[in-house]
């Protein structure tokens, strides 16, 4: 147990919660000063935000240029406000710790954490945190779990997360570094056979149960058919989409909704779901700017083409506009929880998962179609694999074994007049390709793509 890493956490954590109860006009106050103060930080600390910003000082932050995944890892090592490391240390260290399955709790050089993405976009991004941003991170990952009515360090917690184990994922080390009497954590590869992991959960009778929405499906399907035998006080699905079919199957298995957990690497939590069901932006912690393919904002209620975050508690590797692919809508109104935070409406996923089919490239509402046709059935997982331009082919894992019509789900799927025009194709297969972080992709596009 890392002990000065736990009661920094725990200090944030209770920051966090004061926040909770703020007025919407205290959180835009505070969010503007601690845009103010990193804005300072980033163009006097940085070699690359010196020449980003340069002249931009007092501009709006609508007017600063997006960094894109790309030119953060092209220009890491001047993008950094410390001289003490390289980009060429750090992926050093990450590629020891994960051929030597390390322990991702320990700091690198005493006072660093370390992590980094899948680079299923292309580009793999690793990001360092010093001690007080990595207990920002822990303290944003907590209020989710408070949010769920389940606040850990109150009293001992077990808590199950079926995700990476890869020791260079974020979730390894929150898990590892958070690690403590008060938290009993088991941590299960998404990638195992079904049946491991039953196993595992019904030995270990979790109170909280975290995972990939693509790993708690079937874990709900199990819980149906009776194979596996859990009493969890809260479910949360994170970093993968939610959907609306998958969450009334987890409902139905455990009786309780589950909570929609929006996270990246590179910003830890950025909304998560209320005690109502719906998602509140963390607008004290990060700036989310949904814009169109052009780069110009988008209206309230209105899905962008990919987000710009800005990190308000980075500082080590400040991201001021950094660019995610996801896309999503900024709705409007409040909520009965009373939280002082906007609400975020939809949650589509990542531009790379929108279907392209026939040369057209269709909205996002289009994939969501094909989702809740497909999990209508007996389906563990199933994932897009566009193989020509006018056919749409869906991969299918059945549950357990059980028969499924591949025929019957294609049938469903023509019938929909969306889909029109598009030869359909549904394969049942044994297994899913997943990335090296052990998710799977909704869409798999053809290779060299």
């Amino acid at each position: 147990m890392d002990v000065e890493v736990v009661v920094r956490a725990l200090a944030e954590r209770r920051r966090l919660a004061h926040r909770d109860r703020w007025s919407r006009e205290q959180v835009h106050a505070y969010r503007q000063e601690r845009l103010a103060e990193l804005r300072r930080w980033a163009v006097t600390r940085s070699r690359f935000y010196e020449r980003h910003h340069a002249g931009l000082l007092d501009a709006p932050l609508s007017a600063l240029p997006p960094v894109t995944k790309p030119v953060l890892m092209d220009a890491f090592d001047d993008v950094l406000t410390t001289r003490d490391m390289t980009l060429a240390a750090i992926e050093e260290h990450l590629r020891q710790l994960s051929d030597s399955s390390g322990d991702p709790g320990a700091r690198w050089r005493r006072r660093w954490r370390t992590a980094a993405t899948a680079g299923t976009t292309g580009v793999r991004a690793v990001l360092v945190w010093d001690e007080q941003e990595w207990a920002t991170v822990l303290a944003s990952y907590a209020r989710a779990t408070v949010w769920a009515g389940t606040p850990t360090g109150m009293r001992p917690v077990r808590m199950a997360v079926v995700s990476s184990r890869n020791p260079t994922h974020q979730s390894a080390v929150v898990a590892a570094s958070a690690r403590s009497p008060l938290i009993r954590s088991l941590r299960l590869d998404a990638t195992a056979p079904l049946s491991e992991t039953v196993s595992a959960l019904n030995a270990f009778a979790p109170e909280v149960l975290v995972g990939y929405s693509s790993a708690l499906r079937p874990l709900a399907l199990a819980q149906i058919d009776g194979s596996l035998r859990i009493r969890p006080r809260a479910v949360m699905s994170a970093s993968e989409v939610l959907s609306e079919s998958a969450a009334r199957v987890m409902t139905t298995a455990w009786n309780t909704a589950p909570f929609d957990v929006y996270a990246a690497t590179e910003t830890a939590g950025i909304a998560s779901t209320c005690e109502h069901g719906r998602r509140h932006l963390y607008d004290d912690l990060v700036i989310v700017e949904p814009v169109d393919a052009a780069g110009a904002p988008v209206p309230v209620g209105t899905t962008g083409a990919r987000l710009l975050v800005t990190v308000l508690f980075s500082r080590t590797v400040p991201l001021i506009r950094y660019e995610l692919s996801d896309r999503v809508a900024i709705g409007s109104g409040d909520c009965p929880c009373g939280r002082p935070y906007r609400l975020l409406e939809t949650l589509e996923g990542r531009a790379e998962d929108t279907l392209s089919a026939a040369g057209r490239t269709h909205a996002g509402d289009l994939t969501a179609l094909l989702r809740n046709v497909v999990e209508q059935f007996a389906v563990d997982m199933w994932q897009l694999a566009e193989t020509a331009p006018d056919e749409i082919r869906v991969l299918v894992v059945p549950h357990g074994g059980d028969a499924l019509s591949v025929d019957a789900i294609r049938r469903r799927l023509e019938a929909r007049p969306e889909l029109h025009g598009h030869r359909i194709r549904v394969d049942e297969v044994a297994t899913l390709p997943r990335t090296p972080l052990g998710k799977a992709p909704l869409r798999r596009s053809p290779p060299g793509r």
